[in-house]
């Protein structure tokens, strides 16, 4: 492999940490804002649906591009997507609910948008658990029908936030408009493989 394409990796690795290096600045700085645990819950949230948007796009991008050696870096931009929506949830479960975990089970069951980021970190705590190689060799064709979930974590990732941030609805719609055409793209890619293979 040529050293630029090794420099890929480490490369991708910090610029995918320097959103938490962003926000530990704030917290530091005590740039939160009047309420910082709800600012830092939005932050770490709203990082890790980027990252899933970015890998959910870097498929398209390698056909559209042709950029390979860049596009390699998928699963470890998703395993940053779950990475940040782990925080994400470290710190409802921390700061805004004190670890009470009678009242965390029946915020999660009773309100139908916490419900619904719940399930969207279930979805991608599996597939990070799901990412290695030897797992794809172990589920066989089952690996693709679970990552395809990813599509369902992030449409409850983004109605999640569309319901947190009712007031402001420019990023969750425009993360949504994102979303759409990545699924559209794929749907579009998966209908024109069907009709090839039956001609």
């Amino acid at each position: 492999m040529p050293a630029p394409a090794k420099l890929i990796k480490p490369v991708v690795f910090l610029l995918a940490l320097l959103p938490l290096v962003w926000v530990v600045w704030r917290v530091v700085s005590n740039d939160l804002g009047p309420d910082p645990a709800q600012e830092l819950a939005i932050e770490t949230g709203e990082w890790s649906i980027r990252f899933l948007l970015l890998a959910l796009a870097m498929t398209p991008l390698r056909q559209v591009t042709g950029l390979v050696d860049f596009v390699r870096q998928r699963r470890m931009v998703g395993l940053f997507a779950w990475f940040y929506a782990s925080l994400h949830f470290l710190v409802w479960l921390s700061f805004l609910w004190g670890f009470r975990w009678g009242t965390i089970g029946a915020e999660i069951i009773e309100r139908p948008y916490i419900t619904m980021g719940f399930l969207a970190w279930v979805i991608l705590l599996a597939l990070a658990l799901t990412s290695p190689k030897f797992m794809l060799r172990k589920l066989g064709r089952n690996w693709k029908r679970l990552h395809r979930l990813v599509y369902v974590s992030g449409v409850l990732a983004i109605v999640h936030l569309l319901w947190i941030q009712r007031t402001d609805l420019i990023e969750p719609v425009f993360y949504g408009s994102i979303l759409a055409v990545l699924l559209g793209y794929r749907l579009y890619n998966r209908s024109r493989a069907k009709l090839a293979a039956r001609a």
